[in-house]
């Protein structure tokens, strides 16, 4: 058991939100003997990386709540499902019937991928699936089945009835032109089962009637039980008040909104929840990953190249700075959560709250001692053009006889992440650098050099011995540029491993051979 005081002390940002929400809803949370989380979603695209973050950060904070209280606790993930689609994505095959579909809810289009009833429940699916994956405990809501259902209906009474007040709240926000055809109801117009965005004529509060004016012709509908949709920043107030939400997490460039959603939430009668704003992902150009772009690295993907846990981990940190996301992040993110595994057993209590793998394994992170980089790993494979891990721990052995993959289950893993890796993104991008005459000579002296050493010599001495190798072969005022040379000739990289570190796992014979081998 975690010592309270420390729990209470610790700058960990998923403790110092947890405190602050305990804090500022106790009476609520007392009165209801619950605590509701939400994370929202829109299934207008397939669900990025971003999506599963939101869901993660949330779970570390829920973790860290269950060594505080007792009280029981729901996580929420909301799909607004029953939103109109307004563009097409960019990453969706068949796309003439997205085309052909605009303006209709996503529940409500038929799926391009042919496999789901509609494109929304494509979407939702694969989404629970990716959370499914990393076991998060969670309770999935679709917008569409709470709206027919009639889940929403009090809540939109309650709209209707506060009406002037949320208008009130809302057009100071908007544009004069948009002010004057603004409605917090969408209807979903009975001809085309499209949602539309139309002025308001009349209200009938007590028959939860609206009449709307439909380009000219009156359209009368009771906004009940799915036959409309409210506007999203009304909607989201909506369902915090009808859920009784406690936090939700959300993007940075969703503040405004959710100031606002918060105010409305405030009127039709019950506190908003806490928020928390979190920087936003990008892409390698530095732009927002979206889902109708498809840009960045997509879970599906890390998921080859990588294990849960980094992804989890890479989620944790800094959650308040943007966070770029695509192929190259990988290999050193990996490299830090080994790292952070490999620190946690030696440090104390109230580091181990600082160490995001506390987090990621909820107190209990594996205890495997780390004999290997992934970054060492990819430059075997990329040495011996390895396409099977047996090849990959031939080399490990060599360096660490005693070492069984069924043992040390993270390295096992970590062979498989490699080869895909290596094969995917780093086989295609080699540039190997043909050495010219003095550079060959350089190369050939340090295989010299490296014949009249001993096997078991140690990688810090055989990296010694290459420093020397440079320093004596033109290279003594430019080291830099003697090791880029053999990144270059061997791995068609500029940077790569410590040369010494290198050697050993691959072998003095196999590194003589491959030198050899790339000068001629």
């Amino acid at each position: 058991m975690i010592d309270q005081n420390l729990i209470q002390s610790t700058s960990s940002w998923p403790f110092v939100e947890v405190r602050k929400l305990l804090k500022d809803r106790k009476d609520l949370i007392y009165k209801r003997k619950k605590i509701i989380f939400q994370t929202g979603y829109g299934p207008s695209g397939l669900p990025h990386i971003g999506t599963f973050g939101e869901v993660a950060r949330t779970t570390m904070m829920i973790n860290a709540l269950n060594h505080i209280t007792e009280t029981p606790t729901t996580l929420i993930t909301f799909s607004d499902d029953m939103d109109g689609l307004r563009k097409v994505p960019e990453n969706i095959p068949n796309d003439k019937i997205l085309y052909e579909n605009l303006g209709k809810p996503l529940s409500s289009i038929p799926d391009p991928f042919q496999k789901y009833k509609s494109f929304s429940d494509h979407n939702n699916t694969m989404l629970k699936n990716f959370l499914n994956k990393f076991e998060f405990n969670y309770e999935f809501k679709s917008s569409t089945e709470n709206y027919k259902k009639g889940v929403f209906n009090d809540s939109l009474k309650r709209v209707m009835e506060k009406y002037d007040l949320i208008m009130e709240t809302i057009l100071p926000t908007l544009r004069q032109e948009r002010r004057k055809t603004y409605c917090p109801f969408l209807p979903i117009c009975p001809e085309t089962g499209k949602v539309l965005e139309i002025p308001m004529i009349e209200m009938n509060k007590e028959k939860s009637i609206i009449v709307f004016d439909n380009n000219g012709k009156k359209l009368e509908l009771n906004i009940l039980n799915g036959n409309s949709k409210l506007q999203w920043k009304v909607d989201w107030a909506m369902r915090w008040f009808t859920f009784d939400v406690d936090f939700e997490m959300y993007g940075k460039d969703l503040i405004e909104s959710a100031i606002l959603s918060s105010k409305i939430c405030q009127i039709l009668g019950k506190k908003p929840p806490n928020g928390f704003a979190y920087e936003l992902f990008l892409d390698e150009k530095g732009e927002k990953i979206s889902k109708s772009k498809g840009n960045g690295i997509t879970i599906d993907d890390w998921l080859k190249y990588a294990s849960p846990e980094s992804l989890s981990m890479y989620m944790y940190q800094n959650p308040k700075r943007a966070k770029k996301l695509y192929d190259d992040v990988v290999p050193k993110a990996v490299d830090d959560y080994l790292d952070l595994i490999d620190k946690f057993s030696k440090q104390k209590d109230n580091e181990k709250l600082l160490n995001p793998v506390w987090h990621v394994h909820n107190g209990n992170p594996p205890s495997e001692k780390i004999v290997m980089s992934f970054t060492m790993l990819l430059n075997l494979a990329s040495s011996s053009n390895a396409d099977n891990k047996k090849i990959l721990w031939k080399f490990i052995n060599r360096f660490h006889k005693d070492i069984k993959p069924q043992e040390n289950i993270i390295l096992d893993q970590l062979t498989n992440y490699a080869i895909n890796y290596f094969k995917d993104k780093l086989e295609p991008k080699k540039n190997y650098k043909k050495p010219d005459k003095l550079e060959k000579k350089a190369l050939t002296a340090l295989v010299d050099d490296l014949r009249n050493i001993k096997n078991d010599l140690k990688p810090e001495e055989i990296q010694t011995l290459v420093y020397s190798a440079g320093k004596n072969n033109g290279y003594e005022k430019k080291l830099r540029d003697w090791f880029k040379l053999i990144y270059q000739v061997l791995f068609g990289e500029i940077d790569g491993p410590r040369i010494g570190y290198f050697i050993s796992y691959f072998g003095l014979k196999e590194t003589i051979k491959l030198i050899e081998g790339k000068i001629k």
